[in-house]
């Protein structure tokens, strides 16, 4: 009867040890995901800073946002960059 009992208490702190480490792996992948966000955050708030820069009209800044929503980042840098290219040409 003891071993039975002590078998069951080992099992239970197993399971409560792997639950544990289960759950300090999600707080490290969440922490992970947390700064990921924070890093796209950051590049986006830069990128429509850059848009208002560059862009010289409503219809560009507007063109520029919607490439960068609907295409994402790297089509929305190739837009600002063929913007500056026509005002270095027009100027």
């Amino acid at each position: 009867m003891t071993l039975t009992l002590d078998n069951r208490s080992q099992n239970k702190e197993s399971s409560l040890t792997q639950a544990l480490r289960q759950i300090q792996q999600l707080n490290s992948k969440i922490q992970e995901l947390e700064q990921q966000h924070q890093d796209y955050v950051q590049k986006q708030q830069n990128l429509i800073s850059a848009i208002a820069e560059i862009c010289v009209s409503p219809m560009q800044e507007v063109q520029a946002l919607r490439i960068l929503i609907y295409r994402g980042e790297a089509a929305c840098r190739q837009y600002l960059r063929s913007v500056l290219v026509k005002q270095r040409k027009a100027s």
